[in-house]
């Protein structure tokens, strides 16, 4: 199996702390901009895209900054592999940000941003951040 690559992108939001962490730690918020589905059952959660489903674990999540999601193989095991939303806050300016961590195969990674910014943008209009 091909090793994937680690990336950042950052996006700048309108928002406050608060609201937006309600939309990245929740099956109904990711619902309403990641996903087309989001069940979660304790820490465990499945992400339903076209009909496909992909599951993860809550690994870690610290209230109104960040939560952290591990990809699970079909026994439930951590993967290597996990993504992570991270909300900055500038503490001089009071400007918003979330920060994705992901990972990508090497000649998929412009396709994985790019899918990133489409979700990130309708996460804008959801929460009237444009």
């Amino acid at each position: 199996m091909d090793s994937k690559i680690r990336y950042e992108l950052e996006f700048p939001l309108n928002s406050s702390p608060q609201l937006l962490y309600q939309y990245i730690s929740t099956p109904s918020g990711l619902q309403e901009w990641f996903a087309d589905n989001v069940n979660s059952r304790g820490e465990f959660f499945t992400f339903i895209w076209d009909g496909n489903e992909e599951n993860a674990r809550l690994a870690s999540k610290k209230s109104g900054e960040k939560v952290k999601f591990r990809w699970v193989d079909d026994q439930n095991n951590d993967t290597e592999y996990y993504f992570e939303l991270r909300i900055l806050e500038d503490e001089i300016t009071k400007d918003v940000s979330l920060m994705v961590v992901d990972y990508a195969l090497e000649d998929e990674l412009e396709e994985s941003k790019l899918l990133w910014e489409n979700q990130v943008s309708d996460l804008k209009h959801v929460i009237g951040s444009i």
